[in-house]
């Protein structure tokens, strides 16, 4: 079976750090929560991405937080280790020391440093090129500036045999088009937005890594399986609904950014995943009003309230 036969599935929630009132990694609600979010309709679960505040977290921790997910679910789901950074080298070297407990690799387009298309192929391959693991690579210029091209991933498509996919967060639709129609029919293209999983669905895409799964899991993957069967009006119309969610969880960035949502989203709910380390701040008190008031109008996931022996 070669790399692009690994199945991650179509939902796959990024999932946040829990921290403790100390700041310190919460590692036995990281296994509740990874346990829950498999209950609800979770297929794999990037664990160390930007949403669970990978910039943060020391290398050991990263590691840490591999191993007690992967235990936790117990094969029912896939891990994705957000294993690289800006830096080439790092990335490599922690996917290799992570590969015995991950089933695959997020690797973002290196932020800051801003390299050039040619940079972003060179890097993306040799992360790819250092481990038998199947590796998605992450478009989101919001957060990295540089935007990867349409030509940049169908050439990484078409090159390398375990990058199997993109989390494309793009927000253009006509690139979401263009990389669909030029990549191997084995190639995923993931929403990167929660906001554009109906629309990427409806024009070939596989599914999305989402974030609002944390709390409404069973409802997209109900949307994304109404699309896929063809019934797209009933899928527009739970998209619809979703909508003003997942708009609120991504309140504009002059004022919070990811995940301070949806942390306060899943502790509203009472489940505790503590708050965010700096830079990141959580969710100002006028904005957690305001999230309160559009989580009541939703049916959400269930998730454990109290912690078990």
């Amino acid at each position: 079976m070669g790399p692009r036969d690994v199945e991650f599935g179509r939902l796959i929630t990024a999932m946040v750090t829990p921290f403790d009132k100390n700041g310190e990694v919460d590692y036995k609600q990281a296994a509740r929560l990874a346990k829950s979010l498999v209950e609800n309709g979770t297929d794999s679960i990037v664990v160390s991405g930007t949403t669970g505040e990978s910039p943060t977290l020391s290398e050991d921790e990263k590691l840490r937080l591999f191993e007690a997910v992967r235990d936790a679910i117990s094969g029912k789901a896939k891990v994705i280790g957000g294993t690289c950074n800006y830096n080439t080298r790092e990335s490599i070297d922690l996917t290799r020391e992570a590969a015995s407990v991950i089933d695959g690799v997020l690797a973002v387009v290196p932020y800051y440093n801003n390299p050039p298309q040619e940079g972003l192929y060179r890097h993306f391959r040799a992360i790819a090129e250092s481990t038998e693991l199947p590796v998605v690579v992450y478009n989101v210029p919001s957060r990295t500036v540089r935007n990867m091209e349409a030509s940049t991933t169908m050439r990484l498509a078409a090159d390398v045999p375990n990058i199997v996919g993109v989390k494309e967060a793009v927000g253009s639709m006509e690139q979401v088009a263009e990389i669909i129609s030029g990549v191997p029919v084995n190639f995923r293209v993931w929403s990167g937005n929660d906001q554009d999983t109906f629309n990427m669905v409806c024009m070939g895409g596989y599914g999305v890594v989402s974030v609002a799964s944390h709390i409404v899991g069973r409802q997209i993957k109900k949307m994304i399986e109404l699309t896929v069967a063809g019934k797209v009006q009933d899928a527009a119309h739970l998209h619809g609904h979703l909508l003003p969610l997942a708009k609120a969880l991504f309140p504009p960035v002059a004022t919070v950014a990811n995940p301070a949502a949806i942390k306060a989203a899943l502790n509203l709910q009472g489940f505790d995943v503590g708050g965010l380390r700096l830079p990141l701040i959580e969710l100002p008190s006028a904005a957690q009003d305001a999230l309160k008031g559009v989580l009541t109008h939703y049916q959400l996931d269930k998730v454990p309230t109290a912690v078990t022996a």
